[in-house]
């Protein structure tokens, strides 16, 4: 207990509930501690030198048509991905439905090898008129890995080729390096198994992958639930693309509308920090000594 014969002593509980106490022993608030934090417009995704403010990519595979335009709207997306062959040159187009000043990302899906998967970017450039490419290439049906061999190679002529080469790539971080050196413009490694719903199941080689690379990392497939495309984005994930977990939902538009806060929060909460995870003891809630005002628990 502080008093004039020990003034060195450590203030009581009593003390330091008091109110000129307390005063004196908080930290002074920083007016401009959050003026670093920049979100929205003022922190954009860049893909191939494009800004884009959303860090929601949205797949379009299975949805009825006539569902597609208030499925992107609720999503806030401005980058729709699609297989080449729903580009139909007559009825039932699917660009026929994409609300206009959104990126299309047509896929090279079916493609087994990296000589297919250029010849399908090449005719996606013409149907699709855009530069952007997701480089998709599983040459075995029950697991559909992405074979990262084939995709480094298809990712290096098609980003001399112009291309803006977007990866789908299994979580292997030097792949990702390769694909970096290759030219692409951001890695897309996959979450867990596409279509299975299971989230971050490669989660360690993720965060390998993140923490080395130059390039935009987007998490593709196996995104389940917002939640998982939060804790994605709070791992430092630049993006998240979602398809199967929103057009498998009983609501297809509330459940874009739910990615995007999420994704959103997700950022948020990376830029702001994430609090400090202790192991082996507590911390209160309410402070009991100075120490638990003015340094961070060790």
């Amino acid at each position: 207990m502080t008093n004039e014969t020990n003034p060195t002593a450590e203030p009581s509980l009593d003390e330091l509930v008091g109110t000129a106490t307390n005063t004196a022993l908080l930290p002074e608030p920083d007016a401009h501690a959050y003026d670093a934090i920049a979100t929205g417009d003022a922190d954009p995704l860049i893909l191939g030198g494009h800004k884009f403010t959303s860090r929601f990519i949205l797949g379009s595979g299975r949805y009825d048509l006539n569902l597609i335009k208030a499925t992107i709207e609720n999503a806030g997306t401005q980058i729709v991905t699609m297989a080449l062959r729903r580009c139909r040159t007559t009825e039932n187009n699917l660009l026929d439905y994409i609300p206009k000043g959104i990126t299309m990302l047509p896929n090279t899906s079916g493609a087994r090898n990296a000589e297919e998967a250029v010849r399908i970017a090449r005719l996606a450039r013409e149907v699709c008129q855009t530069d952007f490419v997701k480089i998709e290439i599983e040459h075995e049906t029950k697991y559909l890995l992405p074979d990262n061999a084939e995709t480094i190679k298809a990712t290096e002529i098609l980003a001399k080729e112009g291309f803006v080469a977007m990866p789908y790539m299994f979580p292997d971080p030097i792949a990702a390096r390769q694909l970096e050196d290759a030219g692409a413009a951001c890695v897309m490694p996959l979450g867990s198994l596409i279509g299975s719903n299971k989230g971050l199941r490669m989660r360690d080689f993720i965060e390998v992958i993140i923490a080395n690379a130059h390039v935009p990392v987007i998490i593709d497939a196996g995104i389940g639930r917002p939640s998982q495309a939060a804790e994605a984005m709070e791992m430092g994930a630049d993006a998240v693309m979602a398809y199967t977990a929103i057009a498998s939902a009983g609501n297809i538009p509330v459940m874009a509308r739910a990615f995007k806060h999420a994704i959103e929060a997700g950022r948020e909460a990376y830029l702001s920090g994430l609090g400090v995870v202790t192991e082996g003891h507590a911390v209160p809630s309410s402070p009991t000594n100075a120490a638990d005002y003015l340094s961070p628990v060790k």
